[in-house]
């Protein structure tokens, strides 16, 4: 048995998405700017493409600028607001302290421009509060950005709130929402969320595609330049065959979004209770306001890079934390954020599923994880220490 259970890093490509794809790559396969017949019939896909997505997020179609993915994305909604705000004399940003990488790079980068960047606590309750951001806005602020759900943990942020607080300010607002678009439902305009990020392999699409929103007024720069494509935002050949694919994987998965949310919360829910019943651990994130499918835990005593080979020699496909963080030795910065002390960080597992999986692999997750922690608990001088007083256990 081989159990798929790291959805948060990619998902398998829909069948629908993939019988959608198909004849651009057979019949439309022209390119969307040619003038010509063939090009034309491109080019109505894709704007019926674009439409479809707008419609998933509520907002306007010419709204939507395709990308590569939520990382291009993310890049460009930040940059764009810093290069604007600079221009007004505002070089403040917020975020938080357990962004993914492709939004705290980018504020590190900016920040060796002249740019502040003030990073929110996460520790209460592994999350943020629009408290808190209203607290951290100032006259100088050209930009809020907070994910809309965190990668690891599965902390579903307080977005409408957060959003309400930056309209009022007049900041714009930016999420980054890879993991919770096809996942969580949206609704950009009511949610007064000014741009938006996400990524077509978190929700069954195809990988290498994306999307930005940005509200209708806001100006954008350019992070590739080349041609006229994207309304001149985004220069290159629309890759027509991933965005039809996008397109239709998120209309599948907001049609079915409540059904698939209850199945899945309920698988997640029951690989809680029973990873809950392992000593010496504990679930990262607050336990009810969570993605559907995330479940993350550190077991103290442990090595997390062990732990997954192991899972996978057992049939369990799992991870520590961020797939764009793997081959990385040190401990989650997302754990770190939350409070979790290195030698507890360094034993995380985050299990991430979705309505394809079953009962009966959640009951062998719950058979073998047990197991290999205690193999690896024994073979591990830490934990003899932990057993015999000479060291106090933290979890």
């Amino acid at each position: 048995m081989q159990i798929y259970a790291d959805n948060a890093a990619t998902t398998k490509i829909s069948q629908h998405a993939l019988q959608a794809m198909m004849p651009c790559f057979e019949t439309h396969y022209g390119n969307p700017s040619s003038l010509h017949t063939v090009g034309q019939e491109a080019n109505e896909i894709l704007a019926d493409a674009r439409a479809r997505v707008a419609a998933c997020l509520g907002c306007e179609p010419r709204e939507i600028y395709f990308t590569s993915g939520g990382s291009e994305a993310d890049n460009q909604a930040i940059r764009s607001a810093a290069f604007y705000g600079a221009k007004k004399g505002k070089k403040h940003i917020i975020s938080t302290a357990f962004e993914h990488h492709a939004v705290l790079h980018t504020l590190n980068a900016l920040e060796k421009e002249g740019f502040e960047v003030t990073l929110l606590d996460v520790k209460n309750g592994h999350n943020v509060t629009a408290q808190q951001v209203k607290d951290a806005i100032r006259p100088d602020t050209c930009l809020v950005t907070c994910m809309y759900a965190n990668n690891e943990i599965g902390s579903v942020l307080p977005i409408a709130e957060i959003g309400a607080v930056c309209k009022e300010a007049g900041v714009p607002f930016h999420t980054d929402a890879v993991q919770a678009v096809g996942h969580l439902h949206i609704d950009v305009k009511a949610q007064n969320i000014d741009m938006l990020s996400l990524s077509g392999h978190k929700f069954h699409g195809p990988k290498g595609v994306g999307a930005l929103y940005c509200r209708r007024g806001l100006p954008l720069v350019n992070i590739i330049e080349g041609g006229a494509q994207e309304r001149g935002k985004r220069g290159g050949t629309e890759n027509l065959p991933a965005i039809v694919g996008m397109a239709a994987a998120l209309e599948d998965a907001c049609a079915n979004m409540a059904e698939n949310t209850a199945k899945t919360t309920a698988l997640r829910d029951k690989l809680i209770t029973g990873l809950e019943k392992i000593p010496h651990c504990a679930l990262n994130g607050d336990r009810v306001n969570r993605l559907p499918g995330n479940v993350s835990f550190c077991f103290e005593g442990i090595e997390g890079e062990s732990l997954l080979l192991y899972l996978d020699a057992q049939g369990v496909c799992a991870s520590s934390g961020s797939a764009c963080t793997s081959g990385s030795l040190d401990p989650s910065h997302v754990l770190l954020a939350i409070g979790r002390v290195h030698d507890v960080a360094h034993g995380s597992l985050r299990l991430s599923l979705c309505h394809e999986n079953t009962d009966e692999e959640i009951d062998h997750i719950l058979t073998v994880v047990p197991q290999v922690v205690e193999l690896l608990r024994n073979m591990s001088p830490v934990w003899r220490d932990l057993q015999n007083g000479e060291r106090e256990y933290i979890l």
